[in-house]
């Protein structure tokens, strides 16, 4: 069964079956870098239906539940920079089947761990898998996309992290409900779409832009002119070569505004998300809707349209005027939220669903402006290292809100969020680049000004 990405273009075709040809490949590229944000959802959704079962069966101490519970955030924390790092040093194309492969066997072992250390240890390699992949396949996409479709492309990768999320969810609570299979089991099943991405993904070409950035010109010009547009080839043309990678250029007075803007941006989308989505069936319960479940699926409705949205938009109304819209209607709507008295159900309910929609448009576009802001040679360095400290927000948003909400109570709390994303939307006005339509070799230059 052969399921890779095709080794080659046919040149000899007309232009427009050529053109044809570089379009399926590149929305191929796509699916297989959404495939491992599928899986990312999918072994987090999966951890929630079955924390009590794996509670009740491994004897955990409240220690041992948060460890297991924050694993794979751990995990991601670890595995970004490194991936990143590895992929700017050795290239985008072994990476990305590598990581997949390191996914792999993290989730058969799943089948098999019979202790709290041997669990938590196996979700942290896998984390590490996953936040390694958003290094990758980022970059690796926005280095074959043509820029007029590069936002979208990478905007959509949001859509596979929620199906996959709300598909672990599903399956957990049916198979947890009925009986179906035990937690080791239900985490396991991830094995299943990671065999499919993986197999699918031998074969993706290298990037031209890397191979440019580590002198190897000649074979990046002969890819470039299979899969990459006329206008696409002319801007890789003038990349230059540039070995030095690491994380230090990162902290360059040429890159300092991008390495601070996108780390940020991502932190004040993600954190004010953790602590809505654990705040809403609180909300949602005096509605009538005591299933948590119908609350979550409420919410990730709200934030797929605005993943949608923004899929739709982004190159239309630009990344820039979209990130101030999301943080500061988040803002409002946390606001609002805040200061609504708890009888007032309505106006909570529209407030979290407005937070919903907005906050999806935001996290949409952190997987769009990493990939785009820095230079090529530290391109993957520089996703990971956002991803990093992304994930400190989400640990964040996790760890805290229990004590904030004893301490300051939910309306203070949300003031708290609201607070975040107001620091964010200053932080976007200030320091956001536009990068809608601009080849990528012109994309870390504008950032940079």
């Amino acid at each position: 069964m052969h399921h890779s990405v095709p080794t080659g273009i046919d040149l000899s075709g007309t232009p427009q079956q050529i053109a044809a040809q570089r379009h399926k490949f590149i929305i191929k590229l796509a699916f297989l870098i959404s495939g491992g944000m599928f899986i990312d959802g999918f072994v987090l959704g999966g951890m929630g239906t079955v924390m009590p079962a794996i509670t009740k069966d491994l004897s955990l101490t409240l220690f041992e539940q948060g460890l297991i519970g924050a694993s794979a955030l751990i995990g991601i924390f670890l595995g970004g920079p490194l991936g990143g790092y590895l992929a700017d040093k050795v290239g985008r194309k072994p990476m990305f089947t590598i990581d997949l492969a390191t996914f792999l066997v993290g989730s058969v072992l799943q089948f098999v761990v019979t202790d709290a250390w041997q669990l938590f240890t196996v979700r942290v390699i896998m984390g590490m898998a996953i936040g390694a992949d958003y290094a990758i396949g980022w970059p690796l996409l926005a280095e074959f996309a043509p820029a007029r479709v590069r936002g979208k492309l990478l905007s959509v990768q949001e859509v596979g992290w929620y199906i996959g999320f709300l598909l672990a969810y599903t399956i957990g609570w049916a198979f947890t409900i009925y009986d179906i299979a035990g937690w080791n089991v239900i985490l396991g099943l991830s094995t299943v779409p990671t065999i499919i991405v993986l197999l699918m993904r031998l074969g993706t070409p290298e990037s031209p832009r890397w191979l440019i950035s580590v002198g190897r010109r000649d074979e990046a010009l002969a890819l470039a002119a299979q899969y990459m547009e006329e206008d696409e080839q002319a801007d890789l043309r003038h990349q230059g070569e540039n070995k030095a990678g690491g994380f230090a250029p990162l902290f360059s007075a040429q890159h300092l505004r991008s390495t601070l803007f996108v780390s940020i941006f991502w932190v004040c989308c993600v954190t004010p998300y953790f602590a809505i989505g654990t705040f809403a069936p609180v909300v949602l319960e005096h509605l009538g809707l005591q299933d948590g479940l119908t609350g979550g699926l409420a919410l990730n409705f709200l934030a797929l349209l605005g993943v949608f949205f923004t899929t739709a938009t982004v190159e239309r109304l630009g990344r820039r005027k979209l990130a101030i819209a999301a943080l500061v209607i988040s803002t409002i709507s946390l606001a609002v939220v805040a200061a609504t008295p708890t009888t007032a159900v309505i106006v909570i309910v529209a407030g979290v669903l407005i937070f919903a929609f907005a906050n999806a448009i935001g996290n949409c576009l952190t997987g769009v402006y990493p990939a785009e802001v820095f230079p090529t040679e530290v391109r993957g360095t520089g996703v990971g290292f956002a991803t990093a400290i992304s994930r400190i927000g989400a640990a964040a948003g996790t760890f805290f809100l229990p004590t904030a909400m004893e301490k300051l109570g939910i309306s203070g709390t949300m003031y708290v969020a609201a607070g975040i994303s107001l620091f964010g939307a200053v932080v976007t006005v200030m320091l956001a680049p536009e990068t809608a339509g601009r080849l990528l070799g012109q994309t870390a230059k504008g950032a940079e000004n």
